[in-house]
């Protein structure tokens, strides 16, 4: 049985004391962590989903945003090494990508316990990734939030929701467009590449350049649709493809021999 204390960061909406296994999800700019909740219900018996619940968002609406990666990924680095009694495996999605991978650097170079497997979506390479100023620019963020898809195009056009969710929205984009993201070879974990076959943001390319990151075992995978493809028709291709993985009994023993 999972013996471990109430987490800020962290939300269990299914748990699974029982689990041998964990994915903690890491979700995209703007995003919150209820926005995984069909994928942590999909998730096969014997693996629990929990998802990092950023600052300055749903039940964590009061507390400040962070606007730089230092300060995102310090406290929550710490939070998750309380994730000790079970193997775990990471997942991020566009932003959250270079949050998890940011998390991992993280342990590692404390000597932590380090996730199973480390799942990057949506996101470029570290050395493809671009710095860039949207967040200076309300109407050139509103547009590339638009234009990527993440929220149904019904609600963006609801009176207020941009005045509403233009805060998070802002931090967030100046987190990314700020970060200068490290390229040295210097994880071991094994490590898995997701990306929608029609994401504006990432090409085949963009994707295999997560291959310089670790000396692991890396694999690339494409899915049908645009940047959110895990929440749209590639939804139940994409849980398919996580619960074989989960289910495999490979990555376990990869890093026994590492």
């Amino acid at each position: 049985m999972s013996t471990l204390v109430p987490n800020p960061w962290l939300r269990a909406y299914f748990p699974r004391p029982d689990a041998v296994r964990r994915v903690v999800f890491f979700p995209h700019g703007g995003g919150s962590a209820s926005f995984y909740r069909p994928l942590v219900r999909a998730l096969p018996d014997g693996v629990e989903g929990m998802v990092v619940q950023y600052p300055g968002r749903e039940d964590r609406i009061g507390e400040p945003c962070c606007t730089d990666m230092p300060g995102l990924v310090e406290p929550l680095a710490k939070a998750l090494t309380r994730l000790d009694d079970k193997p775990v495996w990471f997942f991020g999605h566009s932003m959250g990508a270079s949050v998890a991978h940011e998390v991992t650097r993280l342990l590692g170079g404390a000597g932590e316990k380090l996730p199973e497997r480390l799942v990057v979506s949506g996101r470029p390479g570290p050395a493809r990734q671009k710095p860039d100023d949207k967040h200076l620019d309300d109407d050139r963020l509103w547009a590339d939030v638009c234009r990527l898809g993440g929220t149904h195009a019904r609600l963006l056009e609801l009176p207020g929701i941009r005045e509403m969710t233009l805060p998070v929205l802002r931090a967030d984009y100046r987190l990314v467009g700020t970060y200068r993201p490290q390229t040295a070879r210097d994880l071991s974990v094994p490590l898995s590449v997701c990306y929608g076959t029609e994401d504006p943001e990432v090409d085949a390319d963009d994707a295999a350049a997560w291959t310089a990151a670790t000396s692991g075992r890396t694999d690339v995978t494409a899915f049908p649709g645009g940047h959110f493809y895990l929440r749209g028709p590639a939804q139940a291709e994409l849980t398919r493809w996580l619960a074989g993985r989960l289910s495999a009994p490979t990555d376990l023993a990869e890093r026994n021999r590492g």
